[in-house]
């Protein structure tokens, strides 16, 4: 049960609350177990665990997906010793959830059985398309006018200057690229390598829109790619029907971020016998939740659908996965060859902006300019900002290990690393 913890100390919060005193209205069928948490909170938690997938919901304020609370309740039902009671049928907050979870695969099994009108998807697509190019058109000139008026001065702007350029992209269908808007309008005021990082920005930006207007000529990576960039999403029956690969898949890292609006979560995947790097990406909105991570260091023995693109690219799980589990890192490089691999990657798509790096025997060495990863030839890269170093250092003890990270903006932002020869998340 603990190995879906999604980190060491949600799992030991689990076990301190796996105490029937702290618990009430506990019951279960065959698919569903349920209970109520006395927490912090005036009221219970409302906790509630699918036992076919697993799948998690819990009424407390955590983003840690399960949460301690999800956990502790599947540890008391798999005690076995009566706290929680056998039921026929689930009541109140558990039956509801179970209702809504399955109205939402009702309607999205009726949306995939649905027989598409070839002519009018062709319509919606050539609307989409001009009312894209319309806006892309129109953030050309905000581009060509922000050059014009001098860089220097970006600083300057209200958060009104960035916020309409963004909405104006999100009416014109291009989200992908309003995000990105919202978010350097931001990171102008933190970063000190600001004047960088916005040049480098823009320029990425015109390329957009330039690859846009030749988009009939572009590969099919690279249309993937550009697409993937704007916003304009690819449904999963689509990816289905599409290129697959059958492989056993090394889970190597895992990742959550969060805004006010949405919750992702970034699976790192290696192919043992292909030799590719793929993510899993799964969303959902600002408190509700995630499907289970995949276990650290497991290995998924299975098929993937791959999107459209370059390397590394993104996959959805294609059909049934057996998992094992392995041992350490199953692919990892120098630094120097690292660099090469992510340099390769950043050519075929330049708006890639989270790299995987697995590095070989890599010792954690803080200075007074920021914590490096330094390899056994002497090469080194900088840490992310701010990281806490002290798990990294613990956990290696100052010996060389194998890590794996993203590579960000010129930065590794670890994940995981290996010690007593399981990958352990960092």
């Amino acid at each position: 049960m603990l190995r879906l913890a999604p980190d060491s100390a949600s799992a030991k919060a689990a076990r301190t609350l796996a105490r029937p005193a702290t618990w009430s209205a506990l019951g279960s069928t065959e698919s569903l177990v349920w209970g109520k948490c006395q927490g912090s909170a005036r009221e219970p938690y409302q906790v509630t665990v699918d036992l076919h997938e697993p799948a998690f919901r819990c009424t407390c304020p955590s983003r840690k997906f399960p949460c301690k609370h999800g956990l502790a309740l599947l540890l008391l039902w798999a005690a076995n010793d009566g706290t929680v009671t056998d039921l026929d049928e689930a009541s109140g907050f558990a039956a509801d959830w179970a209702h809504e979870r399955a109205e939402r695969a009702a309607k999205a099994a009726s949306r995939a059985a649905s027989t598409p009108d070839p002519e009018a998807a062709a319509k919606r697509q050539a609307d989409r398309e001009s009312l894209m190019s319309a806006g892309l058109d129109e953030f050309e000139r905000w581009l060509f006018d922000l050059v014009r008026q001098g860089l220097a001065g970006v600083r300057a702007q209200p958060a009104g200057f960035w916020e309409t350029a963004a909405a104006r992209l999100v009416d014109a269908q291009v989200p992908g690229l309003a995000e990105r808007v919202r978010a350097l309008g931001a990171e102008v005021h933190v970063r000190t390598d600001w004047a960088e990082h916005v040049l480098g920005r823009v320029g990425r930006w015109f390329l957009a829109v330039r690859a846009w207007r030749r988009r009939a000529s572009l590969s099919a990576a690279e249309l993937g790619d550009l697409r993937a960039l704007l916003g304009w999403a690819r449904r999963s029956d689509e990816v289905l029907a599409g290129e697959r690969v059958a492989d056993r898949w090394w889970v190597l890292g895992l990742r959550q971020d969060e805004d006010e609006r949405l919750l992702s979560q970034r699976t790192w995947l290696y192919g043992e016998r292909t030799g590719q790097m793929v993510v899993l990406l799964d969303f959902a909105a600002a408190g509700g939740a995630l499907r289970v991570p995949h276990v650290l260091g497991s290995v998924l023995d299975g098929e993937l659908a791959l999107y459209p693109g370059a390397e590394p690219r993104r996959a959805l799980l294609a059909g049934e996965v057996t998992t094992a589990t392995g041992d350490g890192l199953p692919v990892a490089d120098s630094v120097t060859a690292a660099l090469e691999r992510s340099a390769s990657w950043l050519a075929a798509n330049p708006w890639l902006e989270r790299i995987p790096l697995a590095l070989r025997a890599v010792t954690v060495v803080p200075d007074e300019d920021g914590t490096v990863l330094v390899d056994n030839e002497g090469h080194a890269l900088p840490l992310e900002r701010g990281a806490d170093v002290w798990p990294l250092l613990a956990l290696s003890g100052g010996h060389p290990v194998d890590l794996f990270g993203e590579w960000i903006d010129e930065r590794v932002h670890p994940c995981s690393l290996v010690a007593g020869g399981r990958l352990v998340a960092v």
